[in-house]
This record gives structure tokens, sequence and C-alpha cells, in this order.
């Protein structure tokens, strides 16, 4: 197997391994962390969303250095910070800690989350880069099957602090090595030199400043604000239509099943549509399942097959994310354009969470929450679309 064969598949382990702890379980120990700590659900939300928020931030930087120093670095510095913090997140012993401990865990994200892979993806595969993302996130989509039943039973055992303990072995024996091992191809997108660095950086300083740029990068982000407000506050939704905590997890996890039957249909997508087609294709079907989730109360298996067209929709965003940047302006200065650009997107998911419980109490609860997230999520398609 040849050296990037081996760095994809170890990135499809790490993905799902990294997204599975650093934040599919939160949502699924949300409810028990603010019962034993007598924190509000919705602070302890917004530690949650701190660490996304820092994981904003921090991806732009993290883009520079992948561009500059490649992604094996990066990324393993960026797996041992996330040990760190799953620890602390777990030891908390008050919420200021444990808002640092999430600051901490953002910094871990940024480096290990999707950007960073894919930028890794992009500078190892060029014109090849297509089937290599979808890979990634086809399997990646797993992270939320894998993980959120596993949270859920490792909760009733062990408790939220435990639980996150054990989490923190699983992601230090899987990711730490994975990515020291076998991210080793050769990092050299372009021949180095002063010329070279100039005129990356002219062509990076040209697409920020673009007005193209400025209404992809909205769109983009206001679609992820509504499918991932809708994903992550899933559980209560469904809680809230009668469904127990089981069950409703089983839901969340379902999801990942959508976004892995989203992302197998990329590519005859990408073959078949422009860009501009398929933003608002990919946008308009995610929104179809978070509008069908506000209005149908049930039953429960119908409601549960709703979250997973909701996931297809998402899991189509993921890829759409993944080669906005190459697909209008090429693989120069890959690192730096995507990181500005996937900034925004990640703050939109940073206040995701938070955001939705927000809107639900501004709504009136959580179905009135995901008609107005859905509705959102069709203007961007719209202006996708015709802007």
């Amino acid at each position: 197997m040849e050296a990037r064969s081996r760095a994809l598949a170890a990135l499809c382990v790490t993905e799902i391994v990294s997204w599975g702890v650093l934040y599919y379980a939160f949502p699924v120990l949300v409810s028990a962390i603010s019962r034993d700590t007598g924190w509000s659900v919705g602070a302890a939300t917004g530690a949650f969303s701190v660490g996304a928020l820092v994981s904003a931030g921090g991806g732009i930087v993290v883009g520079r250095l992948i561009d500059r120093h490649g992604p094996r670095p990066v990324m393993t510095a960026g797996s041992m910070v996330g040990v760190l913090a799953v620890v602390a997140i777990a030891t908390a012993p008050t919420l200021p800690w444990f808002y640092a401990a999430w600051a901490l865990a953002g910094l871990a994200q940024a480096a290990t989350f999707y950007p960073p892979a894919f930028a890794a993806l992009t500078g190892w595969y060029g014109e090849d880069r297509v089937r290599a993302l979808t890979t990634v996130t086809l399997l990646g989509g797993f992270a939320s099957t894998v993980f959120a039943p596993l949270t859920a039973a490792l909760l009733g055992a062990l408790g939220w602090r435990g639980t996150y303990l054990v989490l923190a072995v699983v992601l230090a024996v899987v990711t730490v090595p994975l990515h020291a091992a076998f991210l080793t191809p050769p990092w050299r997108p372009h021949e180095r030199g002063a010329d070279t660095e100039a005129a990356d950086a002219e062509h990076a300083r040209s697409v920020l400043r673009s007005p193209r740029f400025a209404v992809v990068t909205a769109v983009m982000t206001v679609g992820a604000f509504g499918l991932f407000a809708t994903t992550i506050n899933l559980v209560p939704l469904l809680m809230g239509r009668g469904l127990d905590l089981g069950l409703a997890a089983l839901g969340l996890g379902l999801t990942g099943v959508g976004q892995v039957a989203g992302r197998l249909t990329f590519v005859p997508l990408v073959r078949r549509s422009t860009p501009r087609l398929r933003v608002a294709a990919v946008l308009l079907l995610g929104s179809t399942g978070v509008i069908a989730l506000a209005l149908v109360p049930g039953p429960a298996a119908l409601l549960i097959a709703l979250a997973v067209v909701a996931g297809v929709g998402r899991g189509l965003s993921t890829l759409l994310q993944a080669s906005t940047v190459s697909d209008r302006w090429g693989t120069r200065a890959f690192g730096r354009i995507n990181g500005v650009f996937s900034a925004p997107v990640t703050l939109a998911v940073a206040l995701a969470p938070a955001g939705g419980v927000a809107v639900a109490g501004l709504a009136g609860g959580f179905p009135a929450a995901f008609l107005v997230l859905g509705g959102a999520t069709v203007l961007a398609a719209l202006v996708g679309l015709v802007a």
C-alpha cells in the first residue's frame, strides 16, 4: 500500500474517533452533567460552544501551519492536546474549569477535525482529491453511529466523568499513534522558495478579498448553522416527542448512517452538477428533513427515518465544505484559504448547540426551532442559487 493510501486509511479511523470523543459524546452526556453538577444545560452547552469558537479561530492558524509544515506534526500534536483536554473535562471541579477544558478541546478540534484532514488530502491527492475526500468523510460519518450509543452505554455504568476518562484513553491509543506513524507522504504541494511564497500569498489575498468568496462563505455558514443546530439538538427534540434517552441517542446515531448514504452520492453529483447547483441541492435536501422533523409528531420510527434524511443533507454538506475552495479557486495556498473559509463555518457550528437551545427558547420549543432553522437553510440555498 502506497504512503498516500496508508495516510488516507489512518485519517478514516482518526476522524471517527476524534469526532466521536470531542463532539458527539457531549450531546448524550450533557443532561447527566447538568444533573450531577447543578450547572444548567445552557451553561454546560455554552462551554461546548466555547470550544468550537476556539476551534474556529485556531483553524486559521492550523491552515497556515499545515501549508508550511505538513499535516503530520500538526495533527499529532492536536491529538495529544485532545487527550489532555478530555481528561480536564472529566475532572472539572467547577464551571470555569469546565469552560477552560473545553477551550483546550477547541484547539484539539482545530488540529484534528475535517479541515486539516481536507488540507492534507487535497495536498497529497491534487486532482484526485474528490474520491479521497469522499472516502474520509464517508467513514467519518460513522462517528455518531459508533459513539452516541457507546457513550450512552458507558454513561449508565460509569457516570459522565468515568465515561469521558474512558474516551480519553480511546483517543490516546488510537489517534496519536496513527497520526504519528502514517501521515508520512511527502509534503511539497509546490516547490518552496521566496517567489513561490510571495505568489501563494498574493493568490490567497486575491481570493479572500473577492465578493464571490464572501457570498459563498456566507451561504455555507448559514447552512452549516441550520444543519448542525438541529443535529446537535436532536436528542431533546426526540425526547420531547416521547422517546426515551436510549432511543433518542439511537436516532442521533443513525443520522451518521444518513451522512454516509449522502456521501456515497457525492461523486455522481459532482459529475452532473455545477458548484452552484450542488450548494442549492444539498442545502434544500438537508432542510427538508429538518422541517419534516419540526412538523411530524411521531411515531418513533418515522421520526428516526426523518433524522436519517436530515443526516443525508448534512453528510453531503461536509463534502461540499471540503471541495468548495478547490472547486472554485484551485489548490494553491489551499491551507490558508480554506482556513479562512472554514473559520465562519466552524463559528456557526460553535454557536449551533447553544444557538439551537436559544432559538427553541425564543420560538417556544424545539419543534418550532427546527422550523425556523430549516427555513433559514432554505433561504441560504436560494441565495446560493441566484446570487
